[in-house]
């Protein structure tokens, strides 16, 4: 739902004046709960075919707490997620973010994906880099899958959203594996950013276009 006054397809050009092209790929940034996964729904909300990416983790993996129960917070937090989509998108589980892309193309479907950051987590426990230190090779078959996303990104003629999460703000983490996430997502949303029509950056519900 669209709250009162909000601003869905921007201000009218001025008589006479050509209309602005509508951004193609978009890139929301923001820290948590800052809001970004809302702007990115609200930015499609008028459209008549939307794909929704969830790349994980997801609510069917056997997910657990530290205690080695499985985790019925985490659970409810992505089945309340699922029940909030409008009920005509389509909800797509995957990692392969590339595939997508191309599919959402052919198909003429608006792309929404959320998130970088939860991609970028699961292509490294994949890759083993998450162990200290990282198995052979692990960080270079990261930078190879991160390559394939942001040309997929790039060459994106459809109307696509991405959301991803700013990092770097806080602590320099204190083990290696923190810093080495925050590193490949801090590089990762650089490379996004640069192949986007528009930047947005979401603090406290507040949205700011950053230049580019």
């Amino acid at each position: 739902m669209v709250r009162d006054g909000a601003t869905v397809c921007g201000p009218l050009p001025e008589r006479g004046q050509p209309a602005s092209p509508r951004p193609r790929r978009t890139l929301i940034i923001g820290g948590a709960r800052s809001g970004k996964s809302r702007e990115a729904e609200l930015r499609l909300a008028g459209e008549p075919s939307v794909t929704y990416l969830a790349a994980g983790p997801w609510a069917d993996e056997s997910w657990t707490g530290a205690d080695g129960a499985p985790d019925a917070e985490w659970a409810a937090r992505v089945a309340a997620h699922r029940a909030a989509r409008p009920g005509w998108w389509r909800t797509v589980e995957t990692l392969d973010i590339a595939t997508a892309l191309d599919a959402a193309d052919r198909d003429a479907r608006a792309l929404l994906i959320d998130g970088i950051g939860t991609w970028l987590a699961a292509i490294m426990d994949q890759d083993g880099a998450w162990a200290e230190p990282p198995a052979a090779g692990a960080l270079d078959r990261v930078a190879d899958r991160v390559a394939v996303l942001t040309a997929a990104w790039r060459q994106a003629s459809g109307l696509v959203v991405a959301v991803t999460d700013q990092v770097g703000e806080g602590l320099v983490p204190a083990y290696p594996a923190g810093r080495a996430f925050r590193d490949q997502l801090g590089w990762l949303n650089q490379l996004l950013a640069a192949e986007s029509d528009l930047v947005l950056h979401v603090v406290a519900g507040r949205v700011q276009a950053l230049p580019g």
